[in-house]
């Protein structure tokens, strides 16, 4: 953001009598190189600017919207959760808009920008879904939500997004823009939203955060119809990540470095590393994207593979195959299928068309699903391994969830003689990766993780990881080895 004012400019000899006058620009607000300057680039229609703190997101947040103040068609709106949450915001604009904008005016009463060429910017609040009424009527180009995950569900972000249109003709984009560190109470639905999709700073086909599938463009929509954009998507997200680092004027001294080196571990990956894999109350603290994720691989033929399963056919089915690296005994999970309304016998087609030409030495799947249940005819488990997906059931005894959880504690530690961690996963794991870091602890009994969350990847996991409990070495003295291998080669449990 610059001001202009005018300068004379000295004569350089006495036979140019005539000064020249051309315009100084004195600097207002510049954008730090980096994270900063990429947000205020950005040409998506939904951006999240998130991570650690003292990463310039409030600056930014405030700066965005000056581009468009003198364009007489331009209504905004900037919100934050609260109307004391609004003060530092406001204070902000105070002492960049009349700089940036000459004449621009705050009016007070109505928490209002409005600028000589009649382009506004309304700052409120936005606290419980039914404040969306507020702005219901109203019509927005570019809407703001400062600290996204203090609300804790997606409700008001996806009811603003109806709130974006403007005049035709006016040469306005429509844009959603937020800032956030992670935590708060709408850590989840954010990090599924903007963090899960894609890698940062790279722009993605928006998703539908509980299916995961791309929003598309509907065979009902005229307009859709008449461009030929059925079926294509609707619009694009990225998410822009920034730390302390990023902010030479809070870095440089070290002390806020030194304030957020001294919270809790948890508040500290949030606050200073900007770890969106870490939240209040998570059952794995210990899983790390940093430790635990891995670019894919060609995994060697010489390496056992297995998988696992934990079925439902009205929620979720998942489904996870490993691999055993026999140098560390490290497990590499390397595939993922994660469906809903999938039949048993469909189940099995896509699991051996997914590891066509692979050997897979085993499969374990809940034990529950060798049950009747009153059925007379073959089970769950008996219809898949006739199509010759074969199983063994998974350990369902008493005491079997705490020993598998305490196993993925295990296998999630950094090996002290190795260095490497026990367990790693292959990128292409999404579901997998967003999942196991944000499950919650059973408030109830710490012992487990709570049931009533999306655990059914995890609950694979458990399967997985409880068939190889020990390190795989063989035992001298008993001559047997710690990997299992189905009782029955027929039936393959």
């Amino acid at each position: 953001m610059v001001e202009e004012k005018s300068i004379q400019k000295v004569p350089a000899t006495a036979k140019e009598p005539d000064f020249n006058v051309e315009k100084a620009r004195k600097v207002i607000f510049e954008a730090t190189p980096g994270p900063q300057t990429e947000f205020l680039a950005s040409s998506e229609q939904e951006v999240l600017y998130g991570g650690a703190a003292g990463g310039g997101k409030s600056y930014a947040m405030v700066a965005d919207p000056v581009r468009y103040l003198n364009n007489p068609s331009a209504n905004m709106l900037l919100v934050r959760r609260s109307t004391e949450e609004l003060r530092e915001l406001i204070s902000v604009s105070k002492q960049l808009y009349p700089k940036a904008i000459p004449g621009a005016k705050f009016l007070e009463r109505d928490k209002t920008w409005v600028t000589p060429s009649g382009a506004t910017l309304w700052m409120s609040y936005l606290d419980r879904d039914d404040d969306v009424t507020r702005y219901q009527g109203q019509a927005f180009n570019w809407i703001g939500f400062d600290e996204l995950t203090q609300w804790p569900t997606p409700y008001a972000w996806d009811y603003m997004r109806s709130r974006l249109r403007t005049a035709s003709g006016s040469n306005l984009g429509l844009q959603q823009r937020a800032t956030s560190n992670p935590g708060g109470p709408g850590h989840a639905w954010v990090k599924k939203m903007f963090v899960d999709p894609s890698k940062p700073n790279e722009a993605f086909d928006a998703v539908d955060p509980e299916t995961g599938e791309v929003l598309v463009w509907p065979k009902s929509s005229k307009f859709a119809v008449a461009n030929d954009l059925v079926g294509k998507p609707m619009l694009k997200r990225k998410f822009i990540p920034a730390t302390l680092f990023d902010n030479p004027y809070l870095a440089e001294d070290g002390l806020y470095e030194a304030n957020l080196l001294s919270l809790p571990e948890h508040q500290r990956r949030q606050l200073l590393e900007g770890d969106w894999d870490v939240s209040e109350g998570a059952a794995f603290p210990e899983f790390n994207r940093k430790v635990h994720v891995r670019e894919p691989y060609s995994i060697p033929d010489n390496w056992m593979k297995f998988r696992a399963c934990d079925y439902g056919y009205s929620s979720f089915t998942g489904v996870l195959w490993f691999a055993v690296d026999p140098a560390y005994d490290t497990l590499v999970v390397y595939r993922e299928l994660y469906v809903s309304k999938v039949l048993a016998e469909d189940l099995a087609d896509m699991i051996l068309e997914a590891e066509y030409g692979e050997k897979i030495r085993y499969g374990v799947l809940d034990s529950s699903l060798w049950h009747k249940r009153g059925d007379t005819g073959p089970s769950i488990a008996e219809r898949m391994i006739m199509k010759g997906c074969r199983w063994r059931p998974a350990d369902r005894s008493r005491g079997s969830r705490v020993s598998g959880k305490n196993e993925v504690h295990r296998r999630l530690q950094v090996d002290p003689d190795t260095d490497q961690p026990r367990i790693v996963f292959f990128e292409n794991c999404k579901k997998t990766i967003e999942q196991l870091p944000t499950i919650p602890l059973d408030k109830r009994n710490p012992e487990d993780v709570d049931t009533n969350s999306e655990d059914h990847l995890y609950d694979t996991l458990r399967y997985g990881v409880m068939t190889r409990p020990q390190s795989g070495y063989i035992d001298e003295n008993s001559g047997m080895s710690s990997i299992p291998t189905p009782s029955d080669s027929t039936f393959g449990y």
